[in-house]
């Protein structure tokens, strides 16, 4: 009788010590990753809803000390954007209505070639809104920074914010969270044809503003208190 002799070849699935861990690790990883996409969904939420109702229409603002115009893009030569141009129009009719005293300009101004606030404080006087109902913050670098030096360096706690609807969210969301009442008045005048992508990329920067109040907590350029009441920040515009 012929012996038949069976020839054992490795299994390509061990089932050695090593095969636990790594299940192990896995699962750890995908409970990890799926609390992350949970806490960004809560952060996401938190920012997005919790003072939406605190935004309204220029009629619907009653009168406060200040309103806080945000910087965006300003094209070669010191014209703004159209979304900025729409910023400072929405905050000169807030001024002219008697809703606000002063314009806090608040922008990038990183490099002597680009300085948002100055074209800013610019476009404002050539509407005739004269200089001394308007402020001007340099280091306004992000949304964070702006709202942050309103309450620490410009001494503000009642505003209105002006800004388009996509970016007002998380403007409140921070300034609240620094102390500052606010309410904000959409900039919205036209069709912007890169809305989409501001949109898909604000879901981001939400869930981000959320991990720097409560998780990073960055510090912007600080400095000395300003007054920008104060009788002698008249002119002050370097």
């Amino acid at each position: 009788m012929l012996q038949e002799h069976t020839q054992h070849l490795p299994s390509p699935f061990p089932l050695g010590p090593g095969r636990p861990r790594m299940r192990g690790l896995v699962l750890s990883l995908t409970i990890l990753l799926t609390l992350l996409v949970l806490l960004g969904l809560i952060a996401y939420l938190d920012v997005s809803y919790r003072y939406r109702s605190r935004i309204l229409a220029v009629s619907q603002v009653e009168r406060r000390p200040a309103a806080i115009v945000f910087g965006a893009g300003v094209y070669p030569g010191g014209h703004l954007s159209p979304v900025l141009a729409d910023r400072m129009r929405t905050a000169i009719a807030l001024y002219k209505q008697g809703k606000v005293d002063k314009l806090l300009l608040t922008g990038d101004n990183s490099s002597i070639y680009y300085n948002e606030p100055g074209h800013m404080g610019e476009y404002a006087r050539s509407q005739g809104v004269p200089e001394s109902a308007l402020a001007y913050d340099y280091a306004g670098r992000r949304t964070y920074d702006s709202c942050w030096r309103a309450r620490h360096i410009f001494g503000l706690d009642r505003v209105v914010l002006v800004t388009q609807d996509f970016h007002l969210p998380r403007a409140l969301y921070l300034c609240e969270q620094f102390g500052v009442d606010a309410v904000g008045v959409p900039a919205d005048r036209r069709f912007y044809a890169a809305a989409p992508w501001w949109t898909l990329r604000e879901s981001v920067a939400r869930v981000a503003a959320w991990f720097d109040i409560h998780v990073r907590h960055p510090q912007p350029i600080a400095g000395d208190a300003i007054d920008i009441f104060a009788p002698d920040y008249y002119g002050r515009i370097g």
